[in-house]
């Protein structure tokens, strides 16, 4: 009797198997590797197999055909999963397509050609995007300033800019590492790198690569940018034409006058920003809010918005998460102060109480760009010299999934307008 039982559940399993035609991999709270399962997404788009991102199903599931090998590659990376036969799979489409619901389907179908954007030498601090994509196991080129002005940025989809200091200052280290062997060197490097380019500044070089990017953008790219890139990028292109460093940064003084000229036409996301001229001043500009703030730790949240899903695609498939409201961190840019963003701007999460934007998206010409203020999402307070955060201890991390649905974004179909 017991070994007919066994036989009938054997049979009924294998039957199971048999009409199971679908892989989903939920995104709740019920996943045990979210940020893994970015990696999975990615590497079935490797295999030619057609991806569906199922936004705010579930936390936004992905789900896709069915097949051993990728099963098994489900279990290898730890990413739970769920196999389903054809009529569920036809049932959870059915279920996100009804015009009453906040959900819908965004399929997945093409590989992103990544990019970061990140010096070649070694300095003491790390990248959340790279630490997110190497946990993830997802690809990627390292380009840098040669490789930008030499015009190899059209052969990639996304752009990363790694922690970067887009006005040719250093990132404003001078005055607390300027006997730093780590700040002598990358000074140096950056300098030597400068004239072999052509260049007989830091900060030219600088701007020419600012100027590259947005050619990239408006071409069609997606450009991500977290920390101190976003608001140097935007400097560095409103100051195109004025010297805005000191005798420290590139061996003659700054104009005085550098705030009066500004063109705010030329940045992508802030406007009416003033530049902070003191060498011995940690900060670019007002934009950022690090100085400014009266968030403490125990209070520092941001609340990502709700999008339509089925209206608005791109700024729902930017916010999938698990959780609504994520955990602030600090960075050398921690936050945009709400009042320089430009109107136009899509902000996508914020500190409403404290005035402060956090994540924030746009369109410019054929491409759109990404800023996320902040440096580590588990880091709160990451400095000079700390170790990389060990994503082993985060793989449910909301504010790194944030990350990781930019790197997706790109490989989505774009849909017909609804009439």
């Amino acid at each position: 009797m017991k070994k007919q039982l066994l036989l009938l559940v054997l049979l009924i399993t294998i039957s199971i198997r048999l009409q199971a035609a679908f892989i989903l991999i939920p995104m709740d709270n019920t996943q045990k590797n979210h940020l893994k399962a970015y990696g999975i997404a990615y590497w079935t788009l490797q295999q030619q197999i057609e991806v569906s991102w199922l936004l705010n199903y579930r936390g936004g599931s992905f789900m896709f055909r069915h097949h051993p090998t990728l099963e098994g590659e489900c279990v290898v990376r730890g990413v739970s999963f769920q196999v389903i036969a054809d009529v569920q799979a036809d049932a959870i489409l059915q279920e996100i397509s009804d015009p009453q619901v906040n959900m819908d389907e965004m399929r997945l179908q093409k590989v992103p050609r990544i990019a970061v954007y990140t010096p070649k030498n070694k300095l003491p601090w790390d990248d959340a995007v790279t630490l997110a994509l190497t946990y993830a196991e997802i690809p990627y080129d390292v380009v840098y300033d040669e490789e930008v002005i030499g015009g190899a940025l059209p052969l990639y989809d996304w752009l990363h800019l790694h922690h970067e200091d887009f006005t040719g200052q250093f990132g404003k280290f001078w005055a607390a590492y300027r006997n730093a062997p780590w700040y002598q060197e990358d000074v140096s490097i950056s300098e030597n790198n400068a004239r072999k380019l052509g260049f007989t500044k830091v900060s030219q070089l600088k701007l020419a690569v600012a100027q590259k990017i947005r050619e990239f953008t408006a071409g069609g790219g997606y450009l991500f940018a977290m920390c101190s890139a976003p608001d140097s990028y935007d400097i560095s292109l409103a100051a195109e034409s004025i010297d805005i460093c000191d005798v420290m940064f590139d061996g003659d003084g700054a104009d005085a006058t550098a705030n009066e000229h500004l063109n705010y036409q030329n940045c992508f996301a802030f406007t009416g920003f003033s530049i902070v001229m003191n060498p011995y001043e940690y900060e670019v500009s007002n934009i950022d809010v690090s100085t400014t703030r009266k968030v403490t730790m125990a209070n520092d949240f941001f609340t990502l918005f709700d999008f339509s899903a089925k209206w608005d695609p791109v700024p729902s498939m930017l916010t999938q998460d698990h959780e609504q409201v994520i955990k602030g961190f600090m960075g050398q840019t921690t936050a945009f102060n709400k009042k320089f963003v430009k109107s136009e701007v899509i902000v996508m999460g914020e500190n409403k109480a404290a005035g402060e934007v956090r994540y924030i998206h746009g369109n410019y010409g054929k491409g759109t760009w990404t800023f996320y203020g902040g440096h580590d999402p588990e880091d709160y307070q990451h400095l000079v010299g700390d170790p990389p955060t060990d994503l082993n201890l985060y793989p449910n991390s909301p504010g790194y999934r944030l990350i990781l649905n930019n790197v997706l974004f790109p490989a989505a179909k774009k849909k017909k307008q609804k009439t």
